[in-house]
């Protein structure tokens, strides 16, 4: 398989700083040669630009959304690029409101994707109902059309997905408010909660193959689907019963072993919360193990 990376060095999305870092220690810490010595073909794509958080400050809706939606479209165009090509995207955030750039992108570029959206949260709040106008908490919501902002209107079409081309796989049904639980009961969106996941490769292909079957698999990991008690990488910490690491990189790979994969997408990754680079090492272990 043929991918790309390219880093999206962003926490325009999120409530703090340090993700815009990850794709440069990542690829220190050698994820691109580890890909290349399982035999894959790898290409570095370089980088959007970088944004670093900016407080906005009291009572915001949708904090930083002109940043947040710029950065979004350079993605997009990253992303198109790739795809053109024949390319696999692997993405390199950064928070998780990239994810809009990845779908516009694709679509942009006649690969009009399904997702597997494989996430500690369901990140359905919209600017309507958030609490902490935080974007990166809203990216179903802006990919699914519940939200209406720039960012959603990014790309060629709205929505950008139909509910029934998604997975959203891993969430902790704690981390959804009543009101989401219900309109995610009443969608066609699949849902498989971390508390009804075994892991298993047979169960995951269950999940994933009717969705396959209808388009091109874009495949969402969030790194706070991990227990932080187990990996405590992610940048907003998960103590509520979610994956151990291993678990979740197993379940990783299963996502990725589709016939068509149209993109992997690495976000929340903050190496502030990595203090002598372990927890970098076994996350550049796992993506390379399931990526090849």
């Amino acid at each position: 398989m043929a991918f790309s990376v390219l880093g999206a060095p962003t926490t325009a999305g999120s409530h703090n700083a340090g993700q815009e870092t990850a794709p440069r220690v990542l690829r220190e810490a050698g994820l691109l040669d580890a890909l290349k010595a399982r035999g894959l073909d790898v290409h570095d794509a370089g980088d959007t630009p970088p944004m670093a958080y900016q407080p906005q400050g009291v009572g915001v809706v949708a904090r930083d959304l002109a940043r947040v939606t710029e950065q979004a479209a350079a993605v997009a165009r990253g992303v198109a690029a790739i795809a053109r090509e024949g390319r696999v995207p692997l993405v390199l955030g950064g928070d998780c409101s990239i994810e809009v750039g990845v779908v516009a992108g694709l679509i942009d570029a006649g690969r009009d994707p399904v997702l597997a959206y494989f996430d500690g949260d369901l990140d359905l709040s919209t600017p309507a109902d958030s609490t902490s106008g935080v974007l990166d908490s809203m990216v179903l919501a802006h990919l699914l059309g519940l939200a209406d902002t720039g960012l959603s209107r990014l790309g060629p079409r709205f929505p950008l997905l139909a509910p029934d081309r998604v997975l959203a796989v891993g969430f902790h049904p704690v981390e959804a408010s009543p009101a989401h639980h219900a309109w995610l009961k009443s969608s066609a969106v699949t849902a498989l909660p971390v508390t009804e996941l075994d892991g298993t490769a047979s169960q995951i292909r269950a999940a994933v193959d009717p969705l396959a079957a209808r388009g091109p698999v874009l495949v969402h990991f969030d790194v706070d689907v991990i227990d932080s008690g187990d990996f405590p990488l992610a940048n907003f910490p998960h103590f509520n019963g979610g994956l151990t690491a291993d678990a979740a990189f197993a379940v990783l790979g299963a996502l990725c072993d589709v016939p068509d994969l149209a993109a992997v997408v690495v976000t929340e990754v903050n190496p502030n919360n990595d203090v002598d680079g372990t927890l970098i090492r076994r996350l550049v272990n796992g993506l390379v193990d399931a990526l090849s």
